[in-house]
């Protein structure tokens, strides 16, 4: 069976090339994700900080959002602001 590997990003670079010029790399990417490549495997992927925090965001409207759903049909109790 062929050593197949999948690569979650449109653009790849062999870590040789990223040694060799890294922000190169970030900037072919326009702002996603580089997949890094090590004997044509990927080890790794390269993203940039403002993707990342977007990751990040998503990843807590998650968590959120199923906190929420947890605590749906919940009793509620009522508050007022000025006992607080």
């Amino acid at each position: 069976m062929a050593n197949v590997h999948p690569i979650l990003a449109d653009l790849s670079a062999g870590i040789s090339e990223l040694k060799r010029d890294p922000m190169g790399v970030i900037n072919a990417g326009h702002g996603e994700a580089v997949a890094i490549l090590n004997r044509n495997e990927p080890v790794f992927y390269a993203v940039p900080a403002k993707l990342y925090e977007a990751l990040l965001d998503i990843a807590d409207d998650l968590a959120l959002a199923k906190i929420v759903e947890e605590r749906q049909g919940q009793k509620e109790i009522p508050v007022n602001i000025d006992d607080l």
